[in-house]
Parts: C-alpha cells; structure tokens; sequence
C-alpha cells in the first residue's frame, strides 16, 4: 500500500484539535518512511481528503464535529477505499472501541501511546497489520472472556497487557482453552463447525495458531486451514475482525 517509487506511506490526519493536528504531524513527518500528504478537521473532510489524495493510511480521531470518525471510517470502508484506518483518541470505551473495529479501523490507540508505537502503527497498517495500545488489548480479551459485546463504560485497567507482532488480543485466561463455549449445531454460524467455533473463540481470546494447536490436539496446518475457513464463512479479513465477530455472536 505504500508509495511504489518511493516505499513511503503516506499519511493523512484526521482530529479536530490544531495543537494536536500540529504535533502529530512533527512526531511523524520526521519518521523514517512515512510522508503526511494532508490534515482535516472531521469525518466529512477526511471522506473528500481521501478521494483527492488517495492516502495508504488515516490517523483518525473518533469525538469530531460534524461527522465523527467512526462514521468516516464506516463510510470509506462501504466505498472500499484502500486506505487503513488507525484510530488515535482519548475516549476508550468499550462502545467506542468495538464501534471502530466494527466499521473497518485496523486499529485502535490512546492518544497517550509512546510517539515510537504510533509510528510503528501506521507502518504495520499499511502492511495490513493491527496494533492495539495495552489497555486496549486488554479490554479485548476481557470482552472475549465475558462473551460481551459493545458494553457501554469503562472496564477495570490492567496496564500489564501488551501488544502482539499480529496486534491480536490474548491471554484471557491462565489456561489454553479456558472458557470455551459450546454451542448446539443449530446454534452456530451459519455454515461454522463445531470444531471450527472452538478455533473461532480462542482466536478471540488471542491465543496464537500454535497456543490453539496445543489447547485441542490439532496440528498448526489444520488449524491454519480452519482460521482460512473461518474468515471466508464470517465475511473477515483479519485476526482482530475475526475475534470481533466472535463476540457478536456470543452476545
């Protein structure tokens, strides 16, 4: 998705606050490999900025007048813009944030994330990758382990979470496995195994490909194929999209 002459992504800001717009600009314009093409002050202006500048990746604040980002972002997903949308905000609800990877963002960070993570994030963006500030992660797997879905409010914190090379969420439990749902075969997804929904939730509980193996005696082929399965049968593209869906379903 980057600049085939130059390999740089180019970027565009989207946040309604100047001083803001301004820093995140001299944070990132500098870094290595990353070129900000343009800035906007809301949803509707960032929907007209991406048709005329056609950017690898939009930073994008979600509380804007006007349009909000989560809109923007629904938007341009709808019109299959190739742009990926990393969502950088101060407001980190659980409403906000399932509300965002819902409409297609491929992240989701604090506006006090470090300067380094954020530029490591556009970077994996325009690669295809997710990445998730820590007590995001950590809302996710806590979310996956209570089988919600969108909960308005605040969780508990637990700055302890980190982050993962593929930003999926993991560890809910101690225990590979732990807390798995079975479901009647007239109650699965359309099209969806029972053995293929066991996959689908410890995905969502961000268990890796291998940590999933282990937990059901399957070998990491198998259980590649059955991830590949899952995201044609649940219409998504991704480890995090999967793990949202997941959660949806079990609400």
């Amino acid at each position: 998705m980057t600049d085939p002459g130059t390999g740089t992504v180019r970027l565009l800001l989207v946040d309604d606050e100047n001083l803001m717009r301004a820093g995140l600009r001299l944070m990132i314009d500098g870094a290595e490999g990353i070129e900000v093409v343009g800035e906007e002050a809301d949803g509707a202006g960032a929907l007209r900025a991406v048709d005329a500048l056609d950017p690898d990746v939009v930073l994008m604040d979600i509380r804007m007048p006007g349009m909000d980002g989560i809109e923007a972002t629904r938007r341009l997903h709808a019109q299959g813009a190739r742009a990926a949308i990393v969502v950088l905000t101060a407001f980190d609800t659980d409403g906000f944030l399932l509300d965002a990877l819902r409409a297609g963002a491929v992240s989701f960070l604090l506006k006090d994330t470090p300067p380094q993570d954020v530029v490591q994030a556009v970077h994996e963006a325009a690669q295809g990758r997710a990445r998730f500030s820590p007590l995001v992660l950590r809302r996710l797997v806590d979310l996956a382990a209570d089988g919600a879905s969108g909960a308005e409010g605040s969780r508990p914190r637990d700055p302890r979470a980190g982050s993962l090379p593929d930003g999926a969420p993991r560890g809910a439990s101690d225990s590979p496995g732990g807390g798995l749902r079975s479901a009647p075969a007239g109650q699965l997804p359309a099209g969806v195994t029972a053995r293929e929904w066991e996959v689908a939730q410890l995905v969502a509980q961000g268990l890796t490909n291998g940590e999933i193996g282990e937990a059901l005696f399957l070998s990491l082929p198998t259980v590649k194929t059955h991830v590949g399965r899952l995201f044609d049968k649940l219409h998504v593209t991704n480890r995090v999209q999967l793990a949202i869906r997941v959660l949806e379903l079990q609400a």
